[in-house]
């Protein structure tokens, strides 16, 4: 392997400017040349391009990152780290561009499917497991969008104009949490913060690096360089993808002395030093079969699957009838996902719903009607009354509706939050034909529920869920998987009740004026009606929590723990989950704050006893003032919950001089 010193100047500069769209130059074969591919749910490594679109090689299709952070199970985060590994391995591929850790703060962002959630810890957490699952099986990670992409409208100029204590407590922290798995790569966004090009936001690279502890190279989103000269000098390491004209402008301000060679060095040291770490794991084959990792896909769909509402028609019953509706159900016709770089041409396609329920109901009747197309509207309306019909005979109907690529994709924000107006319709009129319906949604991110959801008997959100997601969504409707899924986001009323929405936004500004109140820190702090809170799901058992103690570890360490008991006669996974609350402080702060959850499975009767570490981080604020992380004295109030609105245990611990000095349990 090549060292710096046996580089020339002209090698380093064309070493930092990448080579063709996916792959660091090969110096004309004396450097190994690493390939990079998209995507966070499925690797996307284009085979041939026809009608000037990307055609990519079949891979399988994982959920998405909203659907893994609804399971709240950092294993299964892990296993789709690894088995995303194995599919990389199968094509050769050096570097996955992902995860994108972007904090949910408008629920409109086109690419939230991509992201997993609107709280930081949460994000941080399972996104550290993802990556640790990636790079320990021989791939790297390429964590992204540095910093505060959030929407994709006018995403290449808008500036995100973030206060400095919004941007540490929120939207820095996901970041800060998974660079403890040590990404090989982060990638810079597109957008400006607070004025600066995210590709020249050297204050924000020093951030990742100096404190963060940031040790990998950076590379840019493809074409989010404007001046080479200027982002190598702030902090990215390699540009993607080539770009002719920047990189020729390079050469003429290293020739002009307006960049030196000990700042291209820089940045050419840690990208041999990637490539370095990549030579040591060429070769290696998969660990999983293709069949595993559908497996791995399959689990993380059926974790990750939320049930809101069950008025008592879930699980359904082996020998009832059941009609089909909706053009999701479809499976292999279908594919159901978010669009741009994130789509992934799947492995061997989605299995129809009716089919999967068959299996799982092998009495029962299923019958399966698309309702509604877009290329002919008409039909429907002409054939409604028979649909209608075949529902009101049957003895559940089951409507799946939801978005899909062509309304959740890269590069634009969604219009609504709201089903389009013919999918509504199908809920209402079959619901008034059949009380016990139950809808599916299958979504990337929020959906506004509020024009139906008192009409149906149940609503299971499904997301996007792969290509092994209707098998799950049988085996949940059938009550062969018991649903565990909580929610890793806010579901508002509507969009007019969610914190940015009336925050300033034109063609150049995003004023994040919103500040700390993002998703459910805003709705308790405000003490705000929304649909579904953050942390809610329903299950097919019942649990009760209990025994809550906090154990000091000394300092501002403690060890909190808790029972939580299956008191029904379904085994079943409980996620519970832990908030803190400042009692009285000198600065604003939220009035609830995620910092620990636990998945444990129950058995029926059974009770697990969960232990949860905190540390400073669970009490501190970031004080602008002293330009550092500040814990006051004074008391914290310890919750543990079901969800941030269904809390069951509370103590207050008492903080003073830097330890915790008083406990009571409430």
């Amino acid at each position: 392997m090549l060292k710096l010193k046996d580089l020339t100047i002209e090698e380093k500069l064309r070493l930092v400017c990448g080579k063709g769209t996916w792959n660091t130059d090969d110096l004309n074969g004396k450097l190994p040349s690493l390939l990079m591919c998209d995507g966070p749910v499925g690797v996307r490594k284009v085979e041939r391009v026809e009608n000037n679109m990307q055609v990519s090689y079949p891979s399988v299709s994982y959920p998405a990152l909203q659907c893994l952070t609804n399971t709240w199970n950092r294993k299964l985060a892990r296993e789709m780290g690894e088995s995303l590994a194995d599919d990389c391995k199968e094509k050769d591929v050096d570097i996955l561009l992902a995860p994108g850790v972007n904090i949910k703060r408008n629920p409109l962002n086109g690419r939230n499917f991509e992201y997993f959630s609107e709280d930081p810890y949460l994000a941080g957490t399972m996104a550290y497991e993802y990556v640790d699952g990636l790079q320990k099986n021989g791939v790297s990670a390429c964590v992204k969008h540095y910093c505060c992409n959030n929407e994709e409208f006018n995403r290449h100029e808008q500036s995100s104009e973030v206060d400095e204590r919004t941007l540490r407590e929120i939207y820095l922290k996901s970041f800060e949490w998974v660079f403890k798995a040590h990404p090989e790569w982060m990638m810079c966004a597109y957008n400006r913060i607070n004025g600066v090009r995210a590709s020249e936001n050297k204050k924000l690279f020093d951030i990742a690096r100096n404190e963060f502890g940031f040790d990998g190279a950076v590379m840019s989103d493809w074409s989010a360089v404007y001046d080479r000269t200027a982002a190598l000098k702030a902090g990215v390491d390699l540009e993607m993808p080539f770009s002719e004209k920047n990189y020729k402008q390079l050469v003429a301000d290293y020739h002009a002395g307006k960049i030196t060679e000990k700042e291209i060095d820089v940045a050419a040291e840690r990208i041999l030093k990637a490539i370095e770490k990549r030579m040591k794991h060429r070769g290696e084959k998969p660990k999983k079969s293709a069949d595993q990792r559908l497996d791995v896909a399959q689990k993380i769909a059926e974790e990750g699957l939320v049930l809101l509402k069950n008025d008592g028609v879930l699980p359904l019953q082996n020998g009832q009838s059941v009609c089909v509706l909706g053009r999701f159900a479809l499976g292999e016709k279908e594919y159901v996902g978010g669009g741009g770089s994130a789509q992934v041409m799947p492995l061997v396609g989605n299995e129809p719903l009716a089919d999967a329920l068959r299996k799982v109901l092998p009495d029962s009747e299923i019958d399966y009607d698309v309702a509604f197309n877009y290329e002919n509207i008409d039909s429907y309306w002409q054939k409604s009354h028979k649909i209608l019909d075949k529902c009101a005979m049957s003895d559940v109907s089951v409507i799946c509706v939801g978005t899909g690529m062509y309304v959740e994709y890269e590069g634009k924000d969604r219009k609504t939050l709201k089903l389009d107006p013919i999918q509504e319709e199908l809920i209402l009129q079959t619901a008034a034909q059949n009380p016990d319906t139950i809808v599916v949604i299958y979504a990337g991110a929020v959906i506004d529920v509020s024009a139906w959801e008192d009409c149906v008997a149940a609503i299971v959100f499904a997301g996007f869920n792969g290509e092994r997601g209707n098998a799950a969504v049988a085996n949940v409707l059938s009550g062969k998987v018991n649903p565990s899924g909580k929610l890793s986001e806010t579901f508002p009323i509507c969009m007019e009740d969610t914190p940015c929405y009336n925050t300033y936004k034109d063609v150049s500004v995003a004023r994040y004026s919103d500040g700390l109140d993002v998703g459910y820190r805003y709705y308790e702090t405000a003490d705000a009606d929304v649909m579904y809170e953050f942390g809610f799901g329903l299950s097919y058992s019942e649990f009760e929590y209990g025994d809550l103690e906090v154990i000091k570890k000394g300092g501002l360490s403690a060890e909190i723990v808790y029972t939580v008991k299956n008191v029904s006669d379904t085994d079943g996974s409980e996620i519970s989950q832990l908030y803190v609350r400042d009692a009285v402080s000198f600065v604003y702060r939220p009035d609830l704050e995620l910092k620990g959850y636990s998945k444990n499975y129950i058995k029926a009767g059974d009770c697990a006893k969960v232990k949860i570490e905190l540390d400073e981080t669970a009490f501190s604020y970031y004080s602008v003032a002293k330009d550092a992380w500040v814990v006051e004295d004074g008391a914290f109030d310890i919750y543990v919950g079901a969800s941030v609105k269904d809390i069951r245990l509370q103590a207050v611990v008492t903080v003073k001089d830097g330890q915790i000095d008083k406990i009571k349990i409430m």
